[in-house]
């Protein structure tokens, strides 16, 4: 009788547990359709190993550059570890785990960042955090980044997160219950469609224009994690018009790369170089590249680092050849879809039928 007790409460807990579990996959958000970004950091582990660079930063890197454009024109492995609005703590820790799935011989981080001391807002949170596996790294990441109203058990069960996301429950949320959507390119969200610059912003003055020590302090844990780790750091701003880039910060990233001898790219300045052009290359009025900008941007920063770090040309490596020979085949795939979708429709239907300003029903 004892025994058949105990079995009974094994059961009565197993199916309980799993019923929790079952909730709790079924209410968190599967990012499929829209805010597709969503799925940038749990994308990684599918990928993770012998990647010679490795990109870290928000918007900046994950729709500006084209680690295919890398491959096929150089031979560089690449991938990038983006997400929206990732905050540099955020960075910094994300670099910590990537460094135990795999030895870069580069990592490059987008500076845009530098401009947030303190965290922002959990919407952009649980983009970055909720996609991390489970580890000291994604514990210490979730601690820096809460604000005020969260509560760290929520992190650790989604499900006290997400519970009342009862009636916004979608096809889409029992269709990808097990399984997602293959969206991404090494990390790079393609998007084709074009939306000119019209106008450049004026920028709105600050009372303070020095980055904080917090974000200092993030940024010295990086150079020293890649130094301690045999890892070239290299530091990027990305030629997006909007957020501002302030001169009295382009001064502070140029001062800070001098006396740590980093390397420093500001895109913004080399337009001419790259050939981009923001009448043909952004989708969004210049806060972000299409596909021409970004495999542009590719084109120059393969160059730089396969000449000033030697970085191998993989191509002759009928292995490595194979494995990139499929990703290639699956971003032209999605390429000529995105520009039939344009044809059809006059927007990108696969991105949750966002439509562009003029064309809302």
């Amino acid at each position: 009788m004892k025994k058949k007790r105990i079995l009974t409460i094994l059961v009565v807990a197993c199916l309980l547990v799993g019923g929790l579990w079952f909730l709790q996959k079924l209410l968190t958000p599967k990012y499929i359709n829209e805010i597709i970004e969503g799925r940038l950091i749990a994308d990684y582990y599918d990928n993770a190993g012998g990647n010679d660079v490795v990109f870290i930063g928000d918007c900046e890197v994950y729709e500006n550059i084209s680690p295919i454009t890398l491959w096929e024109d150089y031979g560089i492995t690449s991938y990038i570890r983006g997400s929206a609005q990732q905050l540099i703590w955020q960075s910094y820790y994300l670099m910590e785990e990537t460094l135990k799935y795999e030895k870069p011989k580069v990592m490059v981080f987008n500076v845009l960042s530098m401009k947030y001391g303190e965290p922002q807002n959990e919407a952009y949170n649980r983009m970055t955090l909720d996609g991390m596996r489970w580890s000291d790294s994604k514990v210490n990441s979730i601690k820096a980044s809460m604000t005020d109203e969260e509560e760290f058990i929520t992190y650790l069960f989604p499900l006290l997160r997400y519970h009342s996301r009862w009636s916004e429950l979608s096809g889409e949320d029992f269709e990808y219950l097990f399984k997602t959507k293959r969206s991404f390119h090494q990390g790079y969200l393609m998007r084709v469609d074009v939306r000119p610059v019209t106008s450049y912003p004026s920028p709105t003055p600050l009372q303070d224009y020095q980055f904080s020590d917090t974000s200092y302090e993030y940024l010295d844990k990086m150079v020293k994690l890649c130094k301690d780790n045999g890892v070239e750091l290299v530091l990027m701003k990305a030629p997006s018009i909007y957020p501002y880039w302030y001169d009295e910060w382009e001064e502070q990233m140029e001062d800070y790369a001098e006396k740590n001898g980093l390397l420093y790219i500001n895109f913004l300045e080399l337009l001419d170089e790259t050939g981009i052009d923001f009448d043909t290359d952004t989708y969004d009025n210049g806060l972000h590249l299409n596909l021409s900008g970004a495999e542009k941007l590719a084109k120059y920063l393969g160059a730089e680092l396969q000449e000033t770090y030697q970085l191998p040309d993989h191509r002759g490596d009928a292995q490595v050849a194979a494995k990139w020979q499929e990703k290639s085949d699956f971003y032209h795939e999605m390429e000529a879809d995105q520009y039939r979708e344009l044809e059809e429709y006059g927007y990108l239907k696969s991105y949750g039928g966002r439509k562009p300003a003029g064309q809302e029903d």
